[in-house]
């Protein structure tokens, strides 16, 4: 089912999880490891409207990088924030799910079950 691709960094168990359960329910998505081929604004764009409109709930606030450049000052704009997850993909959240029916950041893992087809 390739209309089915992952956001997905190796390195993080949940997002090897959701891969796993991908895989478990028949499913071989496109991978996308973002770290090693960074995605480009308009991407994270598509991502963050696919999910409900901003990048803002797809960063990553536990990261190192997220501290520092204070991304939780609200004085960051949209375009600014992608900028920055562009700059720096480390700060995107991991896994992102997108299928087509629908795309979601999937931690826990277990929520892509819900972005899969009902079984008949």
């Amino acid at each position: 089912m390739k209309d089915v691709r992952i956001y997905h960094n190796p390195a993080c168990s949940t997002s090897r999880n959701a891969l796993a359960l991908l895989r478990g329910a028949g499913i071989e998505p496109e991978i996308v490891e973002y770290l090693k081929e960074p995605l480009s604004k308009a991407t994270l764009r598509e991502l963050a409207a696919a999910t409900g409109g901003s990048i803002r709930p797809l960063l990553r606030a536990k990261e190192a990088q997220y501290q520092a450049l204070s991304l939780d000052d609200p004085k960051w704009s949209e375009e600014e924030l992608l900028d920055f997850v562009a700059r720096y993909p480390i700060l995107l959240n991991r896994p992102i799910v997108v299928t087509p029916h629908g795309t979601r950041l999937c931690r826990p893992s277990e929520s892509v079950l819900d972005l899969l087809p009902e079984k008949s």
